[in-house]
C-alpha cells in the first residue's frame, strides 16, 4: 500500500477514525481500535485507522530514523485482524503537520464522511499539536461528529507505549515486550546470501535483510518461532536467532540477524522469513577459539530444545 495525502482519501463513506503511528499494534492500540469498532457499529459507519508514515519524528527531526516494532505490512495486517474495516497509510510531511486540526479533519472529505474520532486524552495532532481531544470535541460539536476519549492501557503502573516496548527490547527483555505488545516481538526480512560461516560451523543460518529499520533486541541469542510460507516452513517452526556482531571473528561491527532452524534443511534464499522472538538465552560473547564458540552453540541448541519441551511444543 502507498501512503496517500488526506486530499486523496479512498471512498470510504461514513466513518469513525482513529489515527496515529500504531507502531507494534500493542495493547494500547488495540484498546483504541476496539473502541473505534464499537463506535462505528453504533453509528452505522466503517471503522478506520489512519496510519501516519513516515514516523512523524523523522519529519520533525530530519536525519532521524525511528526503529520500528513491525514492518508496515504487518502493522496493517494486525490492525485489520483487530477489527478495523479500513487501514489507510497517510503521508506525514511538513504540509500535513502544519495543518490546523480543523483543516485536517475537513480535508478527509469527500472520501470520509466523519462520524467520530477516537483518541486518548494524551494524544494530539495538527499544527503545534493543537488537535487535542478537547479541541476535537469542540470541532465535532460544530460539524456533527463525536469525539470519543479512550483511557490509555496501563500495565505495571504505566501506560503501554511503543517507546516503552523499545526500551524493553533494548535490554533483551522479550518477555516484557510481549506482555506490552500482546504478541511476541516480530521481525520480518528477506533471506540473503551470507559468508556461509554458520554452515562451516555446523549451524547453517538464514541471514536476514530488512526493507525497514527494525527495533532489534539487545545483542544475544534468542529462541524464536519461524514462518516461511512460500517454502512450507511454519507457522511456528522453532529456531535459534543470533542478533550480534560476531565478535569471535572480529567482523566489521554490523549487526547481523541470523536464524538457525532446528530440524530443517533446505533452500530459503530470497524467501520472506518471519520470526517471533519468545525467549532470550544469553548475551553475545567473544570466545577465545572457534571450538569454544561451537561448544557454546551446542549448549544453546540444547537449552532451546529443553525450553521447547518444557512448553510442550
Amino acid at each position: 500500500m502507498t501512503a496517500v495525502g488526506i486530499e486523496a482519501m479512498p471512498p470510504i463513506g461514513p466513518a469513525v477514525v482513529t489515527l496515529g503511528v500504531f507502531d507494534g499494534v500493542h495493547l494500547g492500540h488495540r484498546r483504541l481500535v476496539s473502541e473505534t469498532v464499537r463506535a462505528a457499529r453504533r453509528l452505522d459507519a466503517g471503522a478506520v485507522a489512519l496510519i501516519f508514515t513516515p514516523h512523524p519524528d523523522e519529519v520533525l527531526r530530519p536525519g532521524t530514523i525511528v526503529a520500528r516494532l513491525l514492518p508496515p505490512e504487518i502493522t496493517i495486517e494486525r490492525l485489520r485482524a483487530a477489527g478495523v474495516d479500513h487501514a489507510v497509510e497517510v503521508r506525514f510531511d511538513d504540509d500535513l503537520r502544519s495543518k490546523t486540526p480543523e483543516a485536517f479533519l475537513a480535508g478527509l472529505a469527500p472520501g470520509i464522511e466523519l462520524r467520530g474520532v477516537v483518541m486518548t486524552p494524551e494524544s494530539a495532532f495538527g499544527r503545534g499539536r493543537s488537535g487535542t481531544l478537547e479541541r476535537v470535541r469542540e470541532i465535532g460539536r460544530g460539524r456533527g461528529f463525536e469525539a470519543i476519549g479512550v483511557d490509555p492501557h496501563v500495565i505495571g503502573g504505566a501506560a503501554v507505549s511503543s517507546s516503552r516496548i523499545r526500551d524493553a527490547l533494548a535490554s533483551g527483555d522479550v518477555e516484557g515486550a510481549r506482555e506490552l505488545l500482546g504478541a511476541p516481538p516480530t521481525l520480518r526480512g528477506t533471506v540473503v546470501h551470507g559468508d556461509r560461516r554458520g554452515h562451516e560451523l555446523g549451524f547453517p543460518t538464514a541471514n536476514l535483510a530488512f526493507d525497514y529499520q527494525p527495533a532489534l533486541p539487545a545483542l544475544g541469542i534468542y529462541l524464536g518461532n519461524v514462518s516461511v510460507p512460500e517454502r512450507g516452513v511454519g507457522p511456528a517452526h522453532p529456531a535459534l536467532v543470533s542478533i550480534g556482531v560476531r565478535p569471535t571473528f572480529h567482523d566489521d561491527g554490523r549487526v547481523l540477524v541470523e536464524v538457525y532452524l532446528l530440524d530443517w534443511d533446505g533452500d530459503l534464499y530470497d524467501a520472506t522469513l518471519t520470526v517471533d522472538l519468545t525467549a532470550r538465552l544469553r548475551a553475545e560473547r567473544r570466545f577465545d577459539s572457534v571450538d569454544a564458540l561451537v561448544a557454546q552453540m551446542r549448549q544453546d541448541e540444547s537449552e532451546a530444545r529443553r525450553l521447547i519441551g518444557s512448553r510442550g511444543g
